[in-house]
């Protein structure tokens, strides 16, 4: 079964593999996402972001699900040092940078509840994929017809924050200023919640970011800098390639991300 619809601003597609798939099983998942559009988004005034940043709300009158959604914010916020905020001064109040991931993920959890066993499910190029092994091809920060590396995923999720779909978009919250020093930045994690919030945490916080989201428990690390090096953490599942034991994988990856960089060419391609 496959089916493609366009919320949130971007494609999602929905892919599933197994043999009873039916094209109704992708509605749950479909209905969900158009409703955290509809709650969540920052662009609608009708929205609870919305009716939140204009005071319209008590703290205690929010939803489960949004209060979930500061509360992460918040997390990453504290984590960064405060260069992951989702408001920043003369904007308004905009969670969209965990919410993307926050809601696929448990699109991808309700396609389990109901049985599904292989999927991929693709919002906007950031993946949550079940029943493996996937291959998720990262895109060259510069070149739109290359590829820098691709991944096999059995169960988990891919995002990627970069430049190249919507320019220097993501802020420095510390500063104000557009973050620099990267120009993409690649996360493996079992959830996208975690994937998609560390990957745009990361590149907020430029080229410190690697170090610190290879650091974080669960994530795989990719990274292209501003100079055009390649950072990964060893434990990246790159297709053909066999990731070190778990219990290895933290101290490598330190060391990795110190010293393990190489060269990116504009064309490169793998």
């Amino acid at each position: 079964m496959r089916r493609v619809e366009h919320i949130m601003g971007f494609p999602i597609s929905l892919r599933i593999d197994d043999a009873d798939a039916a094209p109704q099983d992708g509605d749950p998942v479909f209905a969900w996402l158009r409703e955290v559009d509809a709650r969540f988004s920052p662009f609608r005034a009708d929205s609870e972001v919305s009716r939140l940043d204009r005071g319209e709300l008590e703290p205690g009158a929010l939803s489960a699900e949004l209060r979930e959604v500061l509360d992460l914010c918040e997390h990453y916020r504290t984590a960064t040092g405060g260069a992951f905020r989702v408001r920043l001064p003369g904007r308004g109040l905009d969670p969209c940078a965990v919410v993307k991931g926050w809601a696929v993920q448990r699109a991808a959890d309700l396609l389990a509840d109901r049985g599904a066993a292989k999927f991929c499910l693709n919002a906007g190029g950031d993946v949550v994929v079940a029943g493996g092994p996937w291959r998720v091809g990262i895109r060259h920060p510069e070149r739109a017809d290359r590829l820098c590396t691709v991944l096999e995923v059995t169960d988990g999720a891919v995002a990627t924050s970069g430049r190249y779909e919507r320019g220097d978009h993501i802020i420095d919250g510390r500063t104000g200023r557009r973050a620099t020093g990267l120009l993409s930045l690649t996360v493996v994690a079992s959830s996208l919640t975690e994937a998609d919030a560390t990957a745009t945490a990361a590149f907020a916080l430029g080229g410190e970011g690697i170090a610190w989201a290879a650091a974080r428990e669960g994530c795989e690390v990719f990274a292209v800098d501003a100079e055009r090096r390649v950072h990964r953490t060893p434990g990246l599942p790159s297709a053909g390639a066999e990731a070190p034991h778990h219990s290895d994988r933290r101290a490598s990856a330190s060391r990795e991300t110190a010293m393990g960089s190489g060269k990116l060419r504009r064309d490169e391609t793998t």
